[in-house]
């Protein structure tokens, strides 16, 4: 449990607080009520309503598809069952790549009709302009870099991002750009380790890892991954705290067996 205490909201203020003194940033993301209200109590510092949830809630292939409805909707849930936690949400593939008036009114929106604390976004320098103008209006920003999902068709795929010189350097520049712009966050997903040590030295506001390594500020894994729901997804950076797909797999067996031999329900579970 974070040394903020339980029952203290973290905010952005907590956040910074926290690189300053060293200690690390607990994060993972969060679709329904239930899973974000297990988060909240186990301590967790921050909540993420990814738009993962269009892989792990949806099926999808891509984040694409997920729509501002569809955040806000998952927002709602989540928020209902945190106490402590800074809830952060992903603003969705085309809801800030038009204009920064564009992202203005949709982060905006996510704000006005949810209780989250803040909205993330992805991308550096083309993206600066949208966080300076959100920011600007006392609405909390959390930028990425590395690999963007939502950018999956310019990569072509999932691989590592910033593995050659010029590449790096540029996650380096666009780090510094999202602070100037105002960010109080950068998630870095899927950069080499020192690259990451690199850019979470090189500025003040907290860096929160996916596949970056031990140097971050901090960490977040999608929730269902390191509960060992998708045995089809198992990346590297992927830590397995659990194996619940046989758990259920083998409760689901035990209570279609029950059913159908008829020792369920029994006379103490009926009326």
């Amino acid at each position: 449990m974070s040394t903020y205490g339980k029952f203290q909201r973290v905010s952005t203020k907590t956040l910074s607080l926290m690189k300053k003194e060293g200690v690390k940033i607990s994060a993972l993301t969060a679709y329904d009520f239930i899973t974000a209200k297990l988060l909240d109590e186990a301590g967790i510092d921050l909540i993420l309503v990814g738009d993962s949830l269009g892989n792990v809630f949806q099926g999808n292939e891509t984040t694409l598809p997920v729509t501002m409805d569809e955040m806000i909707y998952h927002t709602k849930a989540v928020s209902k069952g945190v106490a402590r936690a800074m809830v952060v949400v992903d603003m969705p593939f085309m809801s800030y790549q038009l204009s920064a008036d564009e992202a203005f009114r949709n982060a905006g929106r996510i704000l006005k009709e949810t209780p989250a604390g803040g909205v993330k976004l992805e991308g550096g320098r083309r993206v600066a302009e949208s966080v300076r103008k959100i920011t600007e209006a006392g609405i909390p920003v959390m930028g990425h870099l590395g690999l963007t999902p939502q950018s999956i068709h310019k990569f072509g795929s999932y691989k590592q991002r910033g593995t050659d010189d010029d590449e790096a350097r540029e996650i380096v520049e666009d780090a510094k750009i999202l602070e100037q712009a105002g960010a109080f966050s950068i998630v870095l997903e899927k950069i080499p380790k020192m690259l990451a040590k690199e850019i979470t030295g090189s500025i003040s506001i907290p860096t929160i890892g996916i596949g970056a390594g031990v140097h971050c500020d901090g960490q977040i894994l999608v929730t269902p991954d390191m509960l060992g729901l998708n045995k089809e997804f198992h990346p590297k950076f992927v830590r397995y705290y659990a194996n619940l797909a046989d758990v259920l797999n083998e409760s689901f067996r035990n209570y279609i067996s029950d059913v159908k031999a008829g020792n369920f329900p029994t006379d103490g579970e009926s009326y």
